[in-house]
């Protein structure tokens, strides 16, 4: 699981699905002047350049935030992002968290990679921000319910490890246990091999009355790989779905229609 590094994909069709949908719940959650906290399972770095080798070896960023405008709330954060870190950088969720959220706000990030934890706490580093070198799944259970209770977690694993996706359901279902009023976003790849029914199959089960789902199917479909991007959403503010499907009109050239 330490293998995972997400240069390679950042600013790739599945973080333009995943940003936008995190950038319009963190403004709805922000609208109300009540503090938040934002926890994070799965940190990473928080800052990429688009212009690195890795970028340039997938080329995932040409298929996504490079082919077109940015949409909604996304598009706002991160031109403000790009002014301070320069035009070619492109963050990661903690530092799109950390561009919404307001001084009296707190920023939890768990990331258990060495190398990238330490970039992590440079390129996060200040008031209302702490950062842990631990699993995400343990984490983020033991460290909710946080204060402020109002807030959003989310859970976005490498999903390496064909039993993840299971496990992610499991630890969904912990916090929302140890966490009832918190909003949870959970983010998964869409495989030729169905390996997400894993996920989302126990959550609809479980919890039928408190989802709503996103799943977006990518145009230029690599040949091996991820065809597609999904979110789960728990406990999801009013009118979500519907904002949702929104914010996707317009963008044929990146987003086939769902299936």
């Amino acid at each position: 699981m330490l293998s995972y590094q997400h240069a390679y994909h950042a600013g790739g069709p599945a973080d333009l699905h995943k940003h936008a949908a995190l950038c319009l719940l963190l403004a709805r959650l922000t609208a109300k002047p009540r503090p938040i906290t934002y926890i994070e399972s799965h940190a990473g770095r928080g800052l990429y350049d688009l212009d690195s080798a890795e970028s340039a070896k997938t080329g995932e960023a040409a298929r996504g935030v490079d082919l077109s405008r940015v949409p909604g709330d996304l598009g706002a954060a991160l031109a403000d992002m790009r002014a301070r870190h320069g035009g070619r950088s492109y963050p990661g969720s903690p530092l799109l968290a950390a561009t919404m959220l307001r001084p009296d706000d707190k920023l939890v990030l768990c990331e258990l990679h060495p190398q990238e934890h330490a970039a992590l706490k440079n390129n996060l580093a200040g008031p209302g921000v702490s950062t842990h070198r631990r699993d995400g799944h343990e984490g983020l259970v033991a460290l909710s319910p946080p204060t402020p209770r109002r807030g959003l977690a989310l859970i976005d694993p490498s999903y390496e490890v064909k039993s993840e996706y299971a496990k992610t359901a499991v630890t969904a279902q912990r916090l929302v246990k140890r966490w009832p009023e918190g909003v949870v976003m959970i983010w998964y790849p869409l495989l030729p091999s169905d390996r997400h029914l894993d996920l989302t199959g126990p959550l609809e089960t479980a919890l039928p009355r408190i989802i709503v789902k996103s799943e977006v199917w990518f145009t230029d479909i690599p040949p091996r790989g991820m065809q597609g991007s999904g979110l789960v959403i728990l406990n999801p503010p009013y009118g979500l779905e519907k904002a949702l499907s929104a914010l996707w009109s317009g963008y044929a050239e990146i987003f086939q229609p769902a299936r």
